[in-house]
């Protein structure tokens, strides 16, 4: 598995940079970034950027590291499902909107439901693709946790696709991703299928 490299903080640009290059861009469209509707803009887009991109500053192994040994001898699938996020795409940073649906199958360590979905919410709040965010969320999951298996699922709209380009608005992305028992075994991979309808 590859090790994401990301800009340390000490070599990032610094706020005021980064505003500087916003209204760069508002000009290079041909706007005047100095109106009145316009003068906030690069803070409010930077402040937007914060949010849309937290991901960074979150480690999702740490996410799961609090775990339940109170719930012993579970031995079935935990599914989390519809797990809405909205993340953007590394190629045009246009949004990707859609669900996740994320299972897998304890051996020795439980987490809480909410951790599933806090992982999903850390990969989105990246610039990726939805085939890496699909695998990212598995491969955590089954590197930190170590069940039995793990089945992910992801269907989303891209806006790169559906309000640019070949403009298909009503266009969705499925992809799969599962390791263990998901992945070996074809009746349980079945249930997570059946289980998520």
């Amino acid at each position: 598995m590859s090790v994401e490299k990301f800009t340390p903080k000490e070599n990032r640009p610094s706020r005021d940079e980064a505003e500087k290059a916003v209204e760069t861009l508002l000009r290079w469209v041909g706007e005047d970034a100095t109106r009145e509707g316009l003068r906030e803009t690069p803070a409010r887009y930077i402040r937007a950027f914060e949010e849309h991109f937290a991901g960074y500053n979150q480690d999702p192994a740490a996410e799961l590291s609090k775990i339940f040994e109170d719930i012993e001898h579970y031995d079935d699938i935990v599914l989390v499902k519809d797990i809405d996020f909205v993340s953007h795409c590394e190629h045009h940073i246009a949004p990707i909107i859609g669900k996740a649906y994320v299972a897998y199958w304890p051996d020795k360590k439980v987490v809480g439901i909410s951790k599933l979905a806090r992982i999903v919410d850390i990969y989105a709040k990246r610039l990726t693709s939805q085939e890496k965010m699909t695998r990212s969320i598995a491969n955590i999951i089954t590197d930190t946790l170590e069940p039995k298996g793990c089945a992910v699922m992801i269907d989303a709209n891209h806006q790169c696709m559906s309000t640019r380009g070949v403009a298909k608005a009503h266009s969705s992305t499925v992809t799969n991703h599962f390791t263990g028992v998901f992945k070996e075994d074809a009746e349980v991979r079945g249930r997570f299928m059946e289980m998520i309808k």
